[in-house]
């Protein structure tokens, strides 16, 4: 786990019915964020599973050459993937949804980015036979801007707002070969037989920035006119670019905990 309250500072304000959260990191914190997030970078790439087994069968040695087989080198694609790892562990963290899979685990090529949502997460309601789904965008920026939160609002309104048949459909394939069937076919009851309705969806927008996000995440979320449930969390790290370039560092030298 990251720990979010442990290295960061987190400050909540409403906008209207919707809500912002704005993490910052102080100087003295960044040595303990970057060692919970190379501790975690690792298996939102491969499973513990296949290093347990690659370890028993080749020791440290083939373990970091796995890693030098799936890890991004390109800064922009570093960029990208830790904004979405850092998306992924706020959800299970911080919020009231769990992301079953970790998405990354399935990139056609280390250099390359992912179709689809970012990433979705699913509540289970006790009782209630419905399943909530967490629809996300995250964006990772030195200098976040305008145009990237419009990138990011444009790319969750479609599909009616809700997540697309595309990644519904991954992610119940996925959590059948992981052995969770149950999880897989209350999602695919969802979509294909009672359908989703916009009640049952919350949208994200998670963004990852050198600069202060609480303007650009406030104009969006101030002009958004929707009837879905809107959540927007900014985590900022002033030193965003060495800091990525340290986490990824750290998990190529094999010096995450």
């Amino acid at each position: 786990m990251l720990l979010f309250p442990e290295w960061s500072v987190e400050e909540n304000q409403d906008v209207g019915v919707n809500n912002i959260r704005l993490l910052t990191v102080a100087d003295p914190n960044l040595d303990k964020a970057c060692e919970r997030a190379a501790a975690v970078v690792p298996e939102h790439y491969t499973s513990p599973e296949h290093f347990a087994r690659v370890f028993e069968n080749l020791g440290k040695p083939g373990v970091a050459g796995l890693l030098r087989t799936k890890l991004p080198t390109e800064r922009t694609k570093q960029s990208g993937d830790l904004g979405e790892i850092l998306a992924t562990e706020y959800i299970d963290e911080r919020t009231g949804f769990s992301t079953p899979i970790k998405r990354l685990r399935w990139k056609d090529h280390r250099e390359m980015s992912m179709r689809g949502d970012d990433v979705i997460g699913i509540r289970l309601i006790p009782g209630d036979e419905r399943i909530g789904f967490l629809k996300v965008e995250a964006k990772s920026a030195a200098a976040l801007g305008t145009r990237t939160i419009e990138d990011a609002r444009e790319a969750l309104e479609g599909d009616s707002g809700r997540p697309s048949s595309h990644a519904l459909t991954f992610l119940s394939e996925r959590l059948l070969e992981l052995g969770q069937e149950d999880l897989a076919d209350a999602i695919d009851m969802a979509q294909l037989r009672d359908g989703i309705s916009a009640a049952q969806v919350t949208q994200m927008i998670f963004s990852f920035s050198g600069n202060d996000p609480e303007g650009f995440l406030k104009t969006d979320l101030e002009s958004y006119g929707g009837q879905v449930s809107q959540l927007s969390v900014g985590l900022r790290i002033i030193q965003h670019q060495a800091f990525i370039a340290s986490v990824y560092e750290k998990v190529l030298n094999g010096d995450e905990s």
